[in-house]
């Protein structure tokens, strides 16, 4: 079946008021990066619906696999056209329904007929489109409400468009129309789950991760880049910041009690992570901390953490449990990556008993015992910044080595 465009619903964006252009632009803006690499493709937005066309068949398949990743699209169906005929439109709605699976569906046919000087009414026309269909296809149940199968019929002065399959699509709003923030990412299974619901809800993302070589690999920091690459599929490209994290790492070990250094070391991360969000324009910090499920993140320990820094920290997963997250992990393909087994710096010098509800002027206390301001800065200084076009070409670079 030959498609010629794809009609693209935009749900939430449509409940804006006079700012939905601005929603409508960043879609498009995304869509539009999302298929960049295939070549003659052209979208026309319109108030409440978008559409997207391109002259070659196997582009239109590729767009269709790409588009329900899309942050800000509800739905979308592939579109066919013809001549405004009764024959051609008869012809065109049995290739349509044919191009999916009809044995025990129920149908409808709904006419949209912009052209008012078509030589019928819409009721003329569901009764010869409809009947026309069910001869070909007698398994089809004509039902009127929440059929299986909804064809519909836009009559235009430029021809017929058909449609008879919708496509969900990611839901959410466009990344980058609600502010920008940076992602702490762990290379764990929760942080880039806080990434891609942050992004859902129209976060454009930096991400920023700790690397401790020669403690952590460059197997671990290929299992983080590759995971900051699948959240660019969402939209919106991801921009990734390693810290060299070795030297404040073993200075809080050698520095903080054993049972306090867990926290001490998050405290390093959220002012490095601060001042790097500071120097980006970005107006949050993203966590994948969920409330309880490990010693640094109880009330308490959070409490601890958030006092280096008055920077709104979003954490997305925060009254998730282990399995809803990894739920979600699998729905968005980034659990395999996650689960690799390489060491990232949070669990390499992990004490055996650590503080559960840490006092935060005990934290401070024994903190004001060593000048950290220095390593801090040093490793905000010395990070390296990968862009998202280099995620993929570092990758093929690393794969050939192995």
């Amino acid at each position: 079946m030959d498609w010629n465009e794809i009609l693209i619903r935009y749900g939430e964006i449509s409940l804006k008021g006079r700012n939905r252009n601005q929603f409508v632009r960043k879609l498009r803006s995304n869509i539009k990066n999302a298929l960049r690499d295939i070549g003659s493709i052209q979208i026309r937005a319109e108030r409440d619906r978008m559409f997207l066309q391109t002259e070659k068949q196997e582009e239109m398949k590729e767009v269709i696999e790409r588009l329900p990743s899309i942050f800000g699209i509800q739905s979308f169906s592939p579109v066919a056209q013809c001549e405004a005929t009764l024959e051609s439109i008869k012809q065109k709605a049995i290739e349509v329904i044919g191009s999916g699976e009809t044995v025990g569906c129920t149908f409808k046919v709904e006419i949209k007929r912009a052209d008012k000087s078509f030589p019928y009414v819409t009721s003329e026309l569901q009764q010869e489109i409809g009947g026309h269909v069910l001869r070909h296809f007698p398994e089809l149940v004509v039902q009127m409400k929440k059929p299986d199968i909804l064809l519909l019929v836009d009559i235009r002065e430029e021809g017929a468009f058909l449609t008879a399959k919708v496509y969900k699509g990611a839901g959410g709003m466009p990344v980058g129309s609600n502010g920008h923030s940076l992602l702490m990412l762990s290379g764990g299974i929760d942080s880039p789950v806080a990434g891609y619901l942050m992004m859902k809800r129209g976060v454009s993302i930096d991400a920023i991760h700790f690397a401790s070589p020669p403690y952590t690999s460059e197997l671990a920091q290929r299992k983080v880049m590759d995971l900051a690459e699948k959240l660019c599929s969402f939209g919106a490209s991801v921009r990734l910041h390693v810290i060299p994290f070795t030297e404040l790492q073993q200075a809080v070990v050698q520095q903080v009690p054993d049972n306090l250094s867990m926290t001490t070391t998050r405290r390093m991360m959220m002012q490095v992570a601060d001042r790097v969000r500071a120097e980006i324009g970005a107006m949050a910090i993203i966590t994948g901390e969920s409330l309880g499920q490990v010693a640094s993140q109880t009330l308490e320990s959070l409490t601890a953490i958030n006092e280096v820094t008055s920077t709104p920290i979003l954490r997305p997963l925060v009254a998730m449990d282990k399995l809803e997250i990894i739920d979600i992990a699998q729905r968005i393909d980034t659990y395999d990556i996650s689960i690799r087994p390489y060491e990232d710096c949070c669990t390499i010098f992990t004490p055996s008993n650590p503080k559960t509800k840490p006092k935060i002027e005990k934290v401070n206390r024994f903190e004001s015992y060593f000048d950290f301001e220095p390593l801090i800065q040093q490793a905000v200084n010395e990070r390296t910044v990968i862009e998202a076009a280099e995620l993929r070409v570092k990758e093929e670079g690393f794969m050939n080595l192995l």
